[in-house]
């Protein structure tokens, strides 16, 4: 039995209360249906900047008995009081709440310090002060920055190339401090490129996964900035709500760390093009003949992103158990279904892939 699947089977056995912030978005209210699919006790806390109710009601699924496990607060990080009503009664934090752009960041740098510190640290604060004894909270690969070399380790950190990339270390060393001073068991994640059920393809800041499935269901070009062989370390969603909870069951020493959460593989925007056309033509197989848009290339742009997950193996028992085309096979069912809805041909959005 793996680590993963023991986990769970603990968590059947022994609910836990557990607060999900940002609740409402894409990886949030995948925590949430996990959670609730084995037997838990959550608290969700969004404020509705970026999530939607109808991710809630998803991983709800109308169930009365899901229902009454779930308590919901709608309230913004920066609401100590908020962050104190949320962590009352609760074993584990998994934070995922923040603004998590880095074309927004640089656009606004007062902002994303706002949400993404001072938030971040008033629901620390928050769960330190209720006693909760495990904070799980979302890293970012933007803390590499330029750093030189693949795959990257955790201890190899270059210079931040954006405010969100500075906010999230900020995180990473707010929690190690909280841990070392105050006691609470923190543990970061990195996420690299995560895709899957309930990412948002609107706005101008969505992930190229939702951009490109949703061009492909209305007939608009799929648009690739240089010759398509940037690459990119793409991970499902079902990967990362493994690393959570794995995460928030490990034992003490594997805490006051981050670890990368990917799938430790190099996928160029051509095979990923190809992955997706392939895959929505079972829905539409007038898609077989798509092909995208190359433009120029982008000034700035990292040509390759890999993780080296060696780390989070040996230490929370960590193996993805969807490599890309799995990941695509599962959520495309998903995409064609909720993006179709999108009728009318959006403005075009720059790809936000690094």
């Amino acid at each position: 039995m793996s680590r993963y699947e023991e986990v769970k089977d603990l968590l059947r056995r022994n609910p836990r209360t557990w607060l999900v912030t940002g609740a409402a978005g894409f990886i949030g209210s995948n925590l949430l249906e996990a959670l609730l699919d084995l037997g838990q006790t959550v608290v969700g806390m969004d404020n509705f900047s970026t999530g939607h109710a109808r991710n809630l009601e998803e991983a709800l699924r109308g169930d009365p008995v899901r229902q009454r496990r779930f308590r919901f607060v709608e309230g913004d990080i920066r609401d100590l009081r908020a962050c104190r009503d949320a962590c009352r009664g609760v074993d584990h934090v998994l934070h995922h709440a923040a603004l998590g752009s880095v074309p927004l960041s640089l656009e606004q740098p007062l902002l994303a310090n706002d949400v993404n510190v001072n938030g971040f640290l008033g629901v620390l604060t928050a769960a330190r002060d209720a006693g909760v004894r495990r904070f799980v909270y979302a890293a970012s690969s933007a803390t590499y920055g330029d750093a030189p070399g693949l795959p990257k380790r955790e201890d190899d950190i270059g210079r931040a190339l954006s405010p969100y990339a500075v906010t999230k270390h900020v995180n990473e060393l707010y929690a190690g401090v909280y841990q070392r001073a105050y006691g609470i068991q923190t543990v970061g994640l990195r996420y690299f490129n995560i895709f899957g059920r309930r990412q948002d393809p609107e706005g101008p800041y969505a992930a190229v996964i939702p951009i490109w499935v949703r061009s492909l269901l209305v007939g608009e070009p799929c648009a690739i900035n240089g010759d398509g062989e940037n690459s990119r370390d793409f991970c499902y969603v079902e990967n990362v709500v493994q690393a959570n909870l794995l995460a928030a069951a490990a034992p003490e020493e594997a805490t006051d760390r981050v670890y990368n959460v990917a799938c430790g593989e190099r996928t160029t925007l051509n095979e990923l093009f190809g992955l997706l056309r392939d895959g929505l033509a079972a829905h539409r197989p007038e898609l077989r003949g798509a092909a995208p848009l190359y433009r120029e290339a982008r000034a700035g742009d990292v040509r390759e992103s890999q993780a080296d997950i060696s780390r989070i193996r040996e230490g929370l028992g960590f193996e993805p158990t969807h490599s890309v085309a799995a990941g695509l096979d599962e959520a495309l069912d998903w995409y064609a279904r909720d993006l179709a809805r999108h009728a009318e041909p959006a403005a075009e959005a720059p790809l936000a892939v690094a």
